[in-house]
């Protein structure tokens, strides 16, 4: 996890977006084909309807432009800023056929990502008086994971591990496979030692005794998994700044604060991006260039 400005690598995703085209596209736009002359151009602007937090938009120019490189993109409002109904975040020239090809392919993409930039803003926002980040996890959509952890980003959130490859995560079942919070720490510090690996450790915690457990086996950041605001006060006085503290499960908007307000580092909240409503945008055609 970073504090620090990041966009995606989309030259790295270019096989998922290939994957998207082919399934909207097929054999060809037939509608669009059959109807427009090849040589036509157009304009279209990227018009909001609702509210939010707009997310994307550096995804939408690259699109345009992988779908069409004649294409021109003029942007106006750039990607992580609040947006309201009537704004117009971009104008595109270009191909008209190639344009009908890209609006869903944009739509689809830039209104999933604003809306969790726009609900984890909220979230965010919730939080903003207490020295607490909100995290967003793996409970992603498949093959999205990357862009969906952009927009929590850009909503003001913090990322979790990418995957399970750059972070260590003890869970309670590593732990009880292990044999203890003990052990299953000091085999991770032997792996990455053996690997050449400089990983954090990261330990879940289900009471104090478990804390206790993580702290002397010096746990970089101590998960208090399903612990009350009561309990969680409890801890961070015993964990104090001997390790990063998260709260997590079963967080809701109506617990959030107070579970902040314990002093924890971090909370891990899965409905960052399980349980969005897209943002409502639509692309629109102007006058003819």
């Amino acid at each position: 996890m970073t504090s620090e400005t990041w966009t995606p690598d989309f030259k790295a995703l270019q096989d998922s977006f290939d994957l998207a085209i082919t399934e909207d596209i097929g054999d060809g736009d037939h509608s669009s084909i059959s109807c427009l002359d090849g040589q036509k151009r157009g304009r279209a602007r990227l018009l909001i309807k609702e509210t939010g937090i707009i997310a994307g938009v550096a995804l939408a120019k690259y699109l345009f432009k992988y779908i069409d490189s004649t294409a021109e993109i003029n942007v106006f409002i750039k990607d992580g800023a609040p947006i309201k109904p009537g704004d117009i975040v971009l104008e595109v020239e270009g191909n008209a056929i190639k344009l009908l090809q890209s609006e869903r392919l944009v739509l689809n993409y830039m209104q999933r990502l604003s809306g969790i930039a726009t609900n984890t803003s909220k979230y965010a926002a919730m939080v903003a008086h207490t020295n607490c980040t909100v995290l967003d996890t793996r409970k992603t959509t498949p093959g999205l994971r990357i862009l969906e952890k952009w927009a929590v980003h850009l909503g003001g959130g913090g990322n979790h591990r990418m995957g399970l490859y750059d972070m260590i995560m003890l869970k309670d079942n590593h732990i009880d496979f292990a044999g203890g919070i003990q052990p299953a720490v000091e085999r991770v510090r032997a792996y990455l030692k053996s690997k050449g690996k400089d990983l954090k450790i990261e330990v879940e915690t289900r009471n104090l005794n478990e804390v206790r457990e993580a702290l002397e086996a010096g746990a970089d950041r101590i998960m208090l998994d399903n612990f009350t605001p009561a309990q969680t006060l409890k801890a961070v006085a015993v964990i104090g700044d001997k390790a990063e503290i998260e709260s997590s499960g079963g967080i809701t908007k109506e617990t959030l604060v107070s579970y902040a307000e314990c002093g924890v580092d971090f909370i891990s909240i899965g409905a960052l991006t399980h349980q969005i409503a897209s943002l409502d945008m639509s692309l629109k055609a102007t006058e003819e260039s």
